[in-house]
């Protein structure tokens, strides 16, 4: 499969993702792991540094929507807000499972390729969309190597950057069966859509 189709995959698998809720959200916490243990290792790794942010919208989300009360008591969060809360956290840890995928599937010249060949267009609007992709590339692999300070200041230093690092770009050829495969995705998250909103 070509890269390009694994990173439109993964974009459509965000999108999808936006329209589960109730067993199919639940159902897709099945996925992540057949992608292998590297992967969810990963995945718990970028969780557990984004838990404060669950909690966050947890709380927002939870106690901040009138509804009926889940049990008596003025500090009691409301069964609708309970609810939106269960289904907005698990998306986002369902996206962040998504990344996890797609760094322990795509190498970085494979990312280079796909991002290109899928961003090609823009350049006609002079975009310069190889600078984008380099710089996407600089903080994913910043975040990923930085070690996590004691301190929070010494998050505020600046990185030390090497100016030798090179980033090679390999142009595949783009096989006619991956139209298909791109094709049957959409569908496939329109038709989810549908389910959703019926």
């Amino acid at each position: 499969m070509h890269p390009t189709t694994c990173l439109v995959a993964w974009l459509l698998s965000l999108v999808a993702v936006q329209g589960l809720q109730g067993s199919l959200l639940a159902a897709a916490f099945l996925v992540p792991p057949l992608f292998g243990r590297l992967a969810l290792q990963r995945a718990i790794r970028l969780a557990w540094g984004a838990r404060w942010l669950f909690l966050s919208l947890f709380v927002i989300l939870a106690w901040g929507r009138a509804g009926e009360p889940v049990w008596g008591g003025a500090m009691a969060p409301s069964a609708e807000g309970l609810s939106e809360a269960l289904t907005q956290v698990g998306r986002l840890l369902l996206v962040l499972m998504a990344v996890a995928v797609l760094r322990q599937r795509l190498s970085v010249p494979e990312f280079l390729t796909a991002a290109h060949r899928l961003l090609w267009p823009l350049r006609r609007c002079g975009v310069d969309t190889d600078r984008g992709i380099v710089r996407v590339l600089l903080v994913l692999q910043y975040l990923e190597t930085t070690p996590r300070p004691r301190d929070w200041r010494r998050l505020l230093d600046v990185p030390e950057v090497s100016s030798s690092e090179v980033f090679e770009l390999r142009d595949r050829h783009f096989p006619g069966r991956d139209y298909l495969i791109i094709g049957l995705l959409l569908v496939s998250v329109v038709l989810l859509y549908g389910h959703a909103q019926a």
